[in-house]
Parts: structure tokens; sequence; C-alpha cells
């Protein structure tokens, strides 16, 4: 049994060892993003925008429309908006 009981803390280290590796990867990753938003805000770029248009890039196009002719009705029905006419 001290054999599986070794073999199986040596897997849960190296299966905690990988995450931590990653979760620092992550991290150095998010500074790096970090940094390019700062850099275009630096040189005009509204960073809310760009963070919106990234969204909208990942995501499919139908589910993208879907969700863009639910906004309108929302807001057409909030009188934000006027209504879409159906000519």
């Amino acid at each position: 049994m001290a054999v599986e009981d070794s073999v199986a803390q040596d897997q849960l280290r190296a299966f905690i060892e990988r995450i931590e590796r990653m979760e620092e990867e992550k991290a150095a990753i998010a500074a790096d993003i970090k940094e390019i938003y700062a850099e275009a805000k630096g040189n005009g770029f509204d960073t809310k925008i760009l963070r919106k248009i990234v969204t909208i890039r990942k995501q499919d196009a139908n589910e993208r429309m879907e969700q863009e002719a639910l906004l309108e009705l929302y807001m057409s029905a909030l009188g934000m908006v006027e209504a879409p006419s159906d000519l």
C-alpha cells in the first residue's frame, strides 16, 4: 500500500504543480493584455469599446444578431429608440 500511496501522492503533486504553472502563465498573460489596453488608451482609444469588440468577435454571427435584435427590442420597449419599422 505504501507504494500505491506514494504513486498517488506523486500524481497529486504533479497535478498541483502543473496547475500552479498554468496559473502563473495566466497571470502573466493577463498582465500583458492589461498593458495592451493601457497602450491603446494612451493612443486615445476607448478601452470599454475595445473590450466590447473583443467580446463580440468571439461570438457566433447568429448569436450576435440575436442579441442585437433583443437589445433593440428591449430599448424600443423602454422608449430609448424608435420602434423598428416593418415596411
